[in-house]
């Protein structure tokens, strides 16, 4: 394990989850409330016994910089060798940005010869899985081969969204497709056809020379996927390494969130009685950065406050700490640090980022909402897809509304001219504040 370095790739612009990426890039975007994408490939990268990493970062990297830099950096030691750096294009090699998955590490290549790696693992960080790493790494020595892929199951509909491969019956791979049309099978299993997951070991002199060769091709994309692998393997030993899920469920768990529906949908899926991902498995943590903050608070029940309808409660959700649900109710969400959900208010299947507040009495159904924004009392989010649209929220082809990072909901609606007045029901009492949300200091009562 000494002789391997991992290396991250996590400079995409991600714009497929757009508006979640305006401000960050993909690795770097919340999942399950404490968790970022990222954490994912990089736990996997330490329960696999990696020490060494390379994070390659590209578009908008401060917030991953600042993630690593507080959550990761504390499992290394420099002084035996161990590190993840963070490593932004240098134009050491060339004037331009990555170009492809292949140029991101040909202009690293410096970085590389001076760790002086027997073998190195290239990875995406930006799904969701867990994977031991070091069963691969063995197997590409038993083969020995110049390249392993790692392979997942999929059928021939989902296969038109992947590099598809075919291989023979020592699992080397014969043939490489980027999205075909029509998928080869696998042999003897005509359901399910091999996908390549993004996930290659290379034995580190071939990897080198291979990049070289592809860096001095004009004609070249300087992509794995599209030119590297299909260039080799007529003539070099690839093999595939089928994908062994470390989640100890039935079924194997690999999500690509690579859309606001696919995003939408992997978060949901942990709320769920007995979720498909299982992130209480202690013997393969999932490690992030956590905040110094109290645990999370639920205010206002029946009991003391004789008011049915006001009662701090949240139902098949994940929590996080330094919430308070302040007389709301909270039904199959995901709901960050820091967050305050207002009495009346009523969130359901929702993802709320850290340090959102939602007014009194209002109502969030099916939408995702970025860090520090605040609803107004009163108002209805989810329930009118045309109104939403027109106050400029985005919403996806599976009807998810996502309002994007502001200070405030305002700042999104004000030049629309759209009235933030609420008036309460008889009875209840609030006081608006300029911003229109109701604040009283050192009580829970909001």
């Amino acid at each position: 394990m000494n002789d391997t370095l991992a290396v991250i790739l996590a400079g995409g612009k991600g714009t497929r989850l757009e508006p979640l990426t305006r401000d960050r890039a993909k690795p770097a975007v919340p999942f399950g409330g404490n968790y970022r994408i990222i954490d994912f490939v990089l736990s996997n990268c330490l329960n696999s016994g990696f020490r060494k990493m390379m994070v390659l970062t590209q578009y908008k990297a401060t917030s991953l910089d600042r993630h690593i830099n507080l959550g990761w950096q504390g499992y290394f030691c420099r002084e035996l060798d161990e590190y993840i750096d963070n490593i932004p294009p240098q134009q050491r090699i060339d004037e331009q940005w990555y170009q492809g998955t292949a140029d991101a590490v040909y202009q690293n290549i410096y970085e590389i010869e001076k760790q002086r790696p027997n073998y190195i693992v290239i990875l995406a960080g930006d799904h969701i899985y867990k994977m031991n790493y070091r069963a691969m790494l063995e197997y590409h020595c038993r083969m020995n081969a110049d390249l392993t892929i790692g392979a997942l199951r999929v059928s021939p509909q989902e296969a038109t969204q992947f590099g598809v491969m075919a291989v023979d019956e020592n699992q080397r791979v014969i043939g490489f497709d980027e999205k075909p049309a029509h998928p080869k099978h696998i042999p003897g299993d005509p359901n399910h056809c091999l996908a390549s997951m993004g996930i290659y070991v290379f034995s580190t002199r071939f990897l080198l020379e291979q990049l070289c060769i592809d860096a001095n091709n004009p004609t070249s994309n300087h992509d794995f996927g599209k030119n590297i692998i299909p260039s080799i393997i007529s003539k070099d030993q690839v093999y595939a390494f089928q994908f062994r899920d470390e989640n100890r469920k039935q079924d194997s768990y690999w999500r690509d969130v690579g859309t606001l529906d696919a995003y939408f949908e992997a978060n949901m899926d942990l709320v769920a009685i007995d979720p498909l991902l299982n992130l209480y498995d202690s013997s393969w943590p999932i490690r992030t950065y956590q905040a110094n903050l109290p645990p999370p608070k639920f205010v206002f029940g029946s009991r003391n406050s004789g008011d049915r309808e006001r009662m701090g409660v949240a139902l098949d959700s994940l929590v996080c700490g330094g919430t308070i649900i302040s007389g709301g109710r909270v039904e199959r969400s995901v709901i960050g640090p820091q967050v305050r959900v207002n009495s009346y208010a009523h969130v359901e299947d929702s993802i709320l980022f850290e340090g959102v507040d939602i007014g009194r009495h209002c109502k969030i159904r099916r939408t995702i909402i970025d860090k520090g924004v605040r609803i107004p009392a009163g108002f209805e989010i989810g329930y009118d897809l045309e109104k939403d649209r027109q106050r400029g929220f985005t919403i996806s082809e599976g009807g998810i509304v996502t309002i994007p990072k502001t200070d405030a909901i305002e700042t999104l609606l004000g030049h629309r001219g759209e009235s933030l007045r609420f008036d309460a029901p008889a009875g209840v009492h609030s006081v608006p504040t300029p911003l229109g949300l109701e604040r009283t200091r050192n009580t829970v009562s909001r």
